[in-house]
């Protein structure tokens, strides 16, 4: 028991997050450089022969140089397991964040110090307020001129409405970018551009009570606004409360530049004295407590096809509570099974390697022959445990899909459906129509572009999209008490059902949503799905 608690307590699980280009997947390779991951970092954009970033691992990513799909990271480093969810910046994959995020025990935003809080960071700040997590802010790219540092901690207060307090301060930007002050340790580290993707390079580290050295090595007015800054700082910013931090009430705030490698690790060390062993969840009003019950996990994410060579599907598990050991019997509680989970897997990226045991806090791939669906919960038999579901979001875009080949219906078929198994995109048919006729909803329409990709990628399969006008969607909540042939609709309104054969309306008009509802006396909408 006590080996348990120790492992379990060693562990951090935590998701990235930022608007597209804010230079996350940059910063999490250099974390995996340090923890020894990985030796060279990649370019996550450039030419064909450039290298591409380690969490980057789909065709598609690679030619566009953006992350659409979330990938697991683990690298060992400072005495702790990290566990490090990388997720897509672009808004139209936020549902893959939305369902990281619930998987993850505290978020690090990374955000753009030369544009500082941009919409997508908002969307996604909102998710994790949702859920009270932790979060950590990393003001990227202090190597280029940046806004003012007091705006930029100002904003994130402003438009996020959370309190902020910054653990290191920067000292000029751009050109003019001298290096941090480290408000603990009462000291300056020099910046100095390191070859890039290395984790060489010495940083200088000059006591701030050394006043002719720090003159020496960063001239006098940057001296002088040093210590006018540092008044302001004590005198108007709040001070660190990790009870605060704990409850998504306050966050830690620190600058640096990932792409010349300075101040990540100053950050890592910061980050993993600040986080917490995973937390405990709740499952039915229960407490799940993750070192005293037994193994539990839920299923947060699917992916077909991580292996080009073996066609496969792989569910991913976060795990809540207890040991994993491989060959042990779980089961299913959705399924109301007892199975084995087969070929438990740890990722870096799309390399793979086959794991004996894991423990709470960590992230398991296991091979999934079809029975998993998102949100599915499994622990050890004896004790059943459910923990609540992952809420769909309602699509914004829907288009009608063709194949182009009818001989290839079969492939049509298995894709499609695989592929809407991840939750990327939405599978519904007319009712009156079989699957000759199916429509697609996505919630970005960046999803289109990587169905049509995936389909001829992986499955050999051409197709043809064409979009419809409608916009708004609801979910018949009581289709039990109506009669789906005779709701009196609008013109602009169509009668569809989804995979599960749940019945559904759309419509092109958000004012249609109310007037269907007034002509049906007992029709009662929704605007998700309830699993």
């Amino acid at each position: 028991m006590a080996d348990l608690v120790k492992e379990i307590e060693k562990r951090r699980t935590f998701a990235i997050i930022s608007h597209p280009d804010a230079g996350k997947t940059t910063l999490t390779e250099k974390f995996l450089l340090y923890g020894g991951a990985i030796n060279l970092a990649g370019s996550v954009k450039g030419k064909a022969t450039a290298r591409h970033a380690v969490s980057d691992w789909m065709e598609i990513e690679k030619e566009r140089g953006i992350s659409v799909t979330s990938s697991v990271l683990q690298f060992n480093y400072g005495g702790c397991c990290v566990n490090i969810l990388d997720t897509p910046g672009h808004q139209d994959f936020s549902e893959d964040t939305y369902r990281t995020l619930m998987a993850a025990d505290s978020a690090v935003m990374v955000i753009d110090a030369s544009k500082g809080v941009e919409a997508q960071t908002r969307k996604l700040f909102k998710v994790c307020g949702m859920r009270g997590i932790p979060i950590f802010t990393f003001f990227n790219k202090m190597d280029r001129d940046a806004n003012d540092t007091f705006d930029l901690v100002d904003e994130i207060e402003k438009e996020l409405g959370i309190a902020t307090c910054p653990i290191n301060w920067p000292i000029g930007s751009g050109k003019g970018f001298k290096g941090v002050y480290d408000r603990n340790e009462k000291a300056v580290f020099l910046y100095s551009d390191t070859e890039k993707g290395t984790k060489e390079g010495q940083v200088e580290r000059i006591e701030l009570a050394d006043e002719d050295a720090l003159i020496a090595a960063i001239g006098q007015d940057a001296f002088d606004k040093l210590q006018e800054e540092i008044e302001l700082l004590d005198g108007a910013s709040a001070e660190f409360n990790q009870d605060e931090v704990d409850h998504g009430q306050l966050s830690p705030v620190f600058f640096g530049s990932a792409l010349t490698n300075f101040g990540v690790e100053m950050f890592l060390n910061y980050f993993l004295q600040m986080t917490s062993s995973p937390l405990p969840r709740v499952a039915e009003g229960e407490v799940i407590d993750p070192m005293k019950e037994p193994f539990s996990a839920f299923v947060f994410k699917i992916q077909a096809n991580m292996n080009k060579a073996h066609r496969d599907r792989i569910a991913f598990m976060r795990i809540c509570s207890g040991k994993f050991d491989a060959g042990m019997e779980v089961l299913h509680v959705q399924g109301g099974k007892q199975m084995r989970l087969s070929q438990p897997q740890q990722m870096m990226a799309s390399d793979r390697h086959i794991v004996d045991e894991a423990y709470a806090g960590d992230i398991i791939g296991v091979f999934d022959p079809g029975i998993f669906s998102i949100g599915d919960t499994v622990c050890a038999p004896g004790k059943k445990i459910t923990y609540e579901g992952i809420p769909t979001f309602a699509p914004e875009h829907f288009a009608r899909v063709r194949q182009m080949d009818t001989m290839k219906r079969k492939q049509f078929v298995k894709g499609i459906n695989q592929i809407a198994q991840e939750g990327a995109i939405q599978i519904f048919q007319e009712i009156s129509a079989g699957m000759e006729e199916v429509i697609v909803g996505v919630v970005g329409v960046l999803q289109f572009e990587v169905l049509e990709y995936r389909l001829q990628n992986e499955y050999n399969v051409e197709i043809r999209l064409e979009k419809l006008p409608y916009e708004h969607i609801r979910w018949i909540e009581n289709p039990t008490e109506i009669d789906m042939d005779r709701i009196i609709g609008t013109s602009d309104m169509k009668k569809i059902v989804d995979l599960k054969g749940r019945p559904l309306l759309l419509f092109v008009n958000s004012w249609s949503v109310g007037m269907v509802l007034d002509r049906n006396e007992n029709l009662k909408l929704s605007d998700f799905a309830r699993n």
